[in-house]
Order: C-alpha cells, then sequence, then structure tokens
C-alpha cells in the first residue's frame, strides 16, 4: 500500500471518530425532542435519536398524570387530541421530557411530564383548561398537588370537558364497558 493510500485511509478512518463523537456528546446535551405525532389527548411518539437527520428512532411517550377523554368519546376525545396537538404546535413541535419513579407503563410506553418551549407543563395545561382529568398512578406523584389545583380550577370555571355539554363517563369508565373483552 502506498503511503498516500494509508494517510487516505487514516484521513477518513479520523473524520468518522469525529463525527461519532460529536454526535453522541450532542445526543446527550439533547434536552429537547420533536414530536412526530399526537395519537390522542395524552400520548404523544416523540423522535428520540437521529443520525445525520436521518430518523433512527421513536417513541410513544404518556402524559403522567392525566387522562383525555379517548377518541371514541366524541366530540371530547377529537378536541382533546386536538388541544394538544395545539400546544405542541405553538412549541414548533418541541418538547422537553421529565420522568418521575417509573419511567415505563404496562404497554412499554415512555411516562414523562412534557415541557413546552415557553416553560409551561403541557400535562397541567391539558387539566387546567378542561382537556383532561387528573389521573395518578403511584409512584409517579411527583406534580400530583399541581395537576389536582388544575382540575379544581377547571371545574370551578367550568373550562371544558367540566361545562355545560362536559364529558357524560370519565376514560376509566369508558374503557371498562367499551372495551371488554
Amino acid at each position: 500500500m502506498s503511503m498516500r493510500l494509508i494517510k487516505k485511509n487514516i484521513s477518513i478512518f479520523l473524520i468518522l471518530i469525529v463525527s461519532f463523537s460529536l454526535y453522541f456528546c450532542k445526543k446527550q446535551e439533547n434536552t429537547t425532542y420533536k414530536v412526530v405525532e399526537i395519537n390522542d389527548g395524552d400520548t404523544v411518539t416523540l423522535v428520540m435519536d437521529k443520525f445525520l437527520g436521518l430518523i433512527i428512532k421513536t417513541e410513544r411517550v404518556r402524559l403522567i398524570g392525566i387522562d383525555a377523554p379517548e377518541l371514541g368519546q366524541q366530540p371530547w376525545g377529537r378536541r382533546a387530541k386536538n388541544y394538544l396537538r395545539n400546544i405542541i404546535k405553538e412549541s414548533d413541535w418541541q418538547v422537553r421530557i421529565e420522568l418521575d419513579v417509573q419511567h415505563r407503563d404496562k404497554y412499554g410506553r415512555i411516562l414523562a411530564y412534557l415541557w413546552d418551549k415557553k416553560g409551561n407543563m403541557i400535562n397541567y395545561l391539558m387539566v387546567r383548561n378542561g382537556y383532561a382529568l387528573v389521573y395518578t398512578i403511584p409512584p409517579n406523584v411527583k406534580y400530583s398537588h399541581l395537576l389536582l389545583e388544575a382540575q379544581r380550577l377547571a371545574r370551578q370555571e367550568k373550562l371544558g370537558i367540566w361545562g355545560k355539554e362536559g364529558l357524560k363517563e370519565s376514560p376509566s369508565d369508558w374503557r371498562k364497558e367499551t372495551l371488554r373483552y
């Protein structure tokens, strides 16, 4: 092998090492994630891994502490999903996630509090504006007091699902009745 070819191969190897190093350093510092899908009023899909601009891995993320109406609970299921979409859109489809004690649910979804680019907790906004109920499942109770206060205020002000034409049945009761096997 000629000296020129050896130098060329070493240069390519060094470029690859630097590229991978930069990728992994950047990944560790990355605190925001791109939302690629709004699944319903309490679940979104995030890009968790990209390399050279290509999506490598996505994950479903379930918002901790809330239960939005199911899509079959019309019109509130669709309204909750649309409201969540609007919040995420206003955040340029970028969110920060915060985990609690339990990181995944029985379906393998990541359990998280989502934060918009302004620093607002999206879980809180969903409850406070009447598009979701508080749904606390220990050990993930870090913000349960805030969510309960948000629900109290939404009910008091008759917002969203708490209004005159509000939700007739909680999402958990609806699931029990509708999803029987």
